[in-house]
């Protein structure tokens, strides 16, 4: 069975930074491409940032580009964001994914984790 499993979470004061990291089990993911959405309460699910399967193109939602990171490490099946400079409007639970196409559509995406929980405080 495939599960992806996010950690990292917490709560950080804005301008701080988080590492999240989504574990990847039960087959692998070397050949796909890989996302982080987040979804706020009361608000749509949104497309964060994504990774292609060499992690050699990388594709961001304007509000996150020069703060986030995305990376891989396929040998660990291990997915990552590094989340800087956090502002309170980045509060909200954060998904991976997986899939095989590199775009900001949720229904593109195959694999998803349970989510973990930011909170950035003002």
């Amino acid at each position: 069975q495939v599960h992806l499993v996010e950690s990292g979470g917490g709560l950080v004061q804005a301008g701080g930074s988080l590492r999240l990291s989504c574990a990847a089990s039960g087959r692998t993911f070397r050949g796909d491409v890989m996302g982080w959405f987040r979804q706020a309460p009361g608000k749509e699910r949104e497309f964060v940032c994504a990774i292609n399967w060499s992690g050699g193109r990388t594709t961001y939602a304007y509000s996150v580009k020069g703060r986030f990171a995305i990376s891989r490490d396929n040998a660990k099946n291990t997915l990552y964001l590094q989340m800087n400079s956090l502002k309170p409007e980045d509060t909200a639970v954060y998904y991976c994914a997986a899939g095989s196409k590199q775009v900001s559509i949720s229904d593109e995406y195959t694999y998803w984790g349970q989510g973990t929980q930011v909170t950035v405080s003002s």
